[in-house]
Formats: structure tokens, C-alpha cells, sequence
């Protein structure tokens, strides 16, 4: 059977690696030319909006690699916090496939599949917090 214990510690790393991308994503899309048409105050909060997702995706990241096993447990908040995260990545999933368009952007190959590698991260994240918090995984 398969360890959940060691799954969750994965996705805490998956979470440090969908890091490695969001960090890039000001440079590849070029903010700082693509943004500058809006106010400053809206500029500040697509930053401070970036930032807090940054934020949240280290605390899963950092909670899940340091209570891997108590996660795996599936007592109430055990199961309470895989439930969140796979929701979290759930609807990211859904805005990956159903809301962003990237066709109309001319990107490098490097970054179409860095794209489509986050897009099977999110797909990992669902399996392992959505089974972790369904008990299919000890």
C-alpha cells in the first residue's frame, strides 16, 4: 500500500517546486512593460496578490514536509487541511484548463513546458491531498 506519510512529504516538495516557477512568472511575462499601463495602486495589488499566494504556497509547503506523517494520520485536522489544499489545487487546476489562454502568448518552448508541468504538479497535488484526506493512502 502506498505511504502517506511519504506522499504528503512529496507534495510539500512539489510545493517548493511550483515555487521555482511562480518566481519566474514576473520576468517571463514581463511585468514591469505589461503592467505599467495600470494605476500604481493597481500594480502594487497584482503584487501584493502574487505575494500572499507565494505566501500560502510556502506554508503548505513547509507544514506539509514537517508534519508529513501526522498529516497521513487522518484525524480531524489532519484530514481538514488535505481537504483545503486539495481544493486550493483543485480550483487551480480548473483555472490552468479553463480560464487561462495562454495560445495568445508567443512563449519559449522552456516556458510551454514549464506550463504543462505545472499543470500535471497540480494534478499531483489534487491525488495526494484529495486521497490523503479521503483515507486511501496510510
Amino acid at each position: 500500500m502506498i505511504d502517506g506519510k511519504d506522499l504528503i512529504w512529496l507534495g510539500g516538495l512539489i510545493h517548493f517546486s511550483i515555487l521555482s516557477a511562480s518566481c519566474l512568472v514576473p520576468f517571463v511575462l514581463d511585468w514591469k512593460k505589461e503592467l505599467n499601463p495600470l494605476s500604481p495602486f493597481l500594480r502594487k495589488l497584482f503584487w501584493v496578490y502574487g505575494v500572499f499566494i507565494i505566501l500560502i504556497i510556502v506554508g503548505f509547503g513547509t507544514l506539509s514536509v514537517r508534519n508529513a506523517e501526522y498529516l497521513a494520520n487522518n484525524d480531524g485536522f489532519a484530514t481538514a487541511f488535505c481537504t483545503f489544499v486539495a481544493a486550493f489545487w483543485t480550483l487551480r487546476l480548473f483555472v490552468q484548463c479553463f480560464v487561462f489562454d495562454t495560445r495568445q502568448l508567443q512563449l519559449a518552448l522552456w516556458v510551454r513546458l514549464g506550463y504543462h508541468s505545472l499543470t500535471v504538479a497540480f494534478v499531483a497535488m489534487v491525488a495526494i491531498y484529495g486521497g490523503t484526506a479521503l483515507g486511501l493512502y496510510r
